[in-house]
């Protein structure tokens, strides 16, 4: 809806443009016609008076539409900051939605598993299968994103979204209900990801510093929330468990309504394609054109871009470390779903209410850290000494990781080996808070880092540690309950620590390494770009 009036205002901004075009070029050559290139005047309306791009570029047969300089009004960059908030915001708010359903009926599960006659370990599949279907999925998101756009993309995969979570709601099989969440992940993974794209659209590298954190925190923040609501809704006699997935429907229903209503369309090369569309309306010459409209259709993207996850898994080191980092981060985040029965439920004897209450541990240690994003944003300014649309060095991205790196290894022994009844619940529960401060830090850290490292190749980079971190977090958490039970809670968290600290050097190596690893990529922009 909102895409669509900001086609028609684009339309409006042109005609005027072109009709001021011909008055002036009437007084100055006394000439009824006005000449093919066609100067744009500068308007303020918000959001796409993109009347002040020249159309250069011209061939013998085409007159390709281009912004003009830094400063083209039509470049989501530079529209005002109070609506770009309100798109993040928005944004922010799709993705919560859903990333909640990944984890909203993960308290459910030994009600659930009851009622489909299945063992705890195979209703499990519920949340695994909604991983895999994002790890599928995330491929596929980027290509049709940058051939159809972003809103589309959010508002069509939403849409269809929906009915799986409903389908989720009403089957009365386990087999329906595994399948409908497959699709309910396949469906979100367009959502969470192509965001970071969105924000790189819309801010600069100075701005990404404070916009970024936001984003992060409801890609985080979500899973661990989902459950407290969950818990006190299982527990609730006069509620069906069933209700952990209507609540999901209303939350994701309501941010459907308000991303159609409300979020624009912000991909840069298809603003300019809507321009030249209607310069050649307008104009009657169909000579203006975009590039957007002469590049690759879909199938095209999608055969450059399937074979590079891989290649970018086994031949870019910053990739692959940090792709390591996330999935261990992910596989922990979503094994806690299970985990927490073993860690609080039966250490301390809480109730399933309470102990889906203990996620708000993680979730407080995450809000804490995105609370820092001002601070971060300052220092960024000042890195950059206050000028505007600078560049900023990619390792200055690090420094979140640097400092949260050591704290995971910490925050996971002390998890494993406080968790005893001698031992007060809230040791485990400041553990916890640790952990939320450090996913998303490390989170933050490697998203950015990639961004201005891989320029135009940064989505491709992000695709392949979304898939590759869905795709093993879903077999994590068929593994999480026998591995609880197995080895216990302290030797649980002793392996996955263990393999932090394997990791934790990662940060400061590219801190040092980080520009001559960058020099010999062929996909990475240049130390000096």
């Amino acid at each position: 809806m909102w895409s669509y009036i900001q086609y028609r205002r684009m339309e409006k901004d042109v005609r005027r443009a072109i009709e001021k075009d011909s008055k002036i070029a009437r007084r100055q050559n006394g000439q009824e016609s006005v000449s093919d290139d066609v100067e744009v005047a500068r308007t303020n309306n918000f959001p796409l008076s993109t009347l002040e791009s020249k159309e250069n570029g011209r061939t013998k047969d085409k007159i390709m539409v281009r912004m003009e300089g830094d400063n083209d009004p039509l470049d989501p960059r530079n529209w005002p900051l109070v609506a770009r908030c309100k798109n993040i915001a928005i944004l922010s708010f799709l993705i919560f939605a859903q990333a909640w359903a990944g984890a909203a009926e993960s308290m459910a599960n030994k009600t659930a598993s009851e009622e489909f006659g299945v063992s705890q370990v195979t209703e499990n599949l519920s949340t695994a299968m909604y991983l895999f279907g994002i790890g599928s999925g995330a491929l596929f998101a980027g290509p049709l994103s940058e051939t159809v756009g972003r809103n589309p993309t959010y508002l069509a995969s939403t849409f269809c979204y929906l009915f799986f979570v409903l389908g989720s709601a009403l089957t009365p099989t386990f087999g329906g209900q595994v399948a409908c969440r497959f699709f309910v992940g396949l469906f979100s993974s367009a959502t969470l990801s192509i965001n970071g794209s969105s924000v790189r659209d819309q801010f600069r590298p100075v701005k990404r510093a404070f916009a970024f954190p936001i984003i992060a925190w409801a890609n985080v923040a979500a899973p661990v929330i989902a459950p407290i609501a969950g818990g006190w809704i299982v527990s609730n006699p006069n509620l069906s468990w069933r209700w952990t997935e209507w609540v999901t429907l209303i939350i994701s229903g309501l941010a459907f309504l308000v991303s159609l209503l409300f979020l624009p369309e912000t991909y840069s090369p298809l603003l300019l394609d809507w321009k030249a569309r209607h310069l050649r309306q307008i104009t009657g010459d169909n000579r203006y054109v975009s590039e957007h409209a002469e590049s690759s259709s879909f199938i095209r993207r999608l055969r450059h871009v399937g074979p590079l996850p891989a290649k970018f898994l086994t031949q870019e080191p910053v990739v692959a470390v940090f792709a390591g980092y996330l999935i261990l981060l992910y596989v922990l985040l979503f094994t806690f779903l299970s985990g927490f029965d073993y860690i609080f439920k039966e250490t301390y004897g809480l109730s399933t209410a309470l102990t889906g209450s203990c996620f708000a541990s993680i979730a407080a240690g995450a809000t804490s850290f995105t609370l820092l994003a001002p601070g971060f944003y300052s220092w960024a300014r000042w890195k950059t000494e206050y000028v505007r649309g600078s560049s900023i060095d990619p390792e200055f991205r690090l420094w979140p990781a640097i400092v949260a790196a050591p704290l995971l290894p910490i925050s996971l022994f002390w998890l494993g080996w406080g968790d005893q009844r001698s031992i007060s619940i809230w040791s485990s529960l400041g553990a916890c808070f640790i952990f939320g401060m450090v996913i998303i830090a490390i989170y933050v850290s490697s998203y950015e880092y990639i961004i201005d490292s891989y320029g135009d190749h940064a989505a491709i980079g992000l695709a392949s540690i979304t898939i590759v971190r869905y795709l093993v977090a879903g077999g994590m958490v068929m593994a999480a309950r026998p591995m609880y039970e197995g080895i216990g809670t302290h030797w649980t968290m002793t392996l996955l620590g263990c393999i932090a600290v394997l990791l934790l050097p990662a940060p400061l190596v590219f801190w040092w390494c980080g520009r001559k690893l960058r020099s010999r990529s062929p996909y990475a922009k240049s130390p000096g770009a």
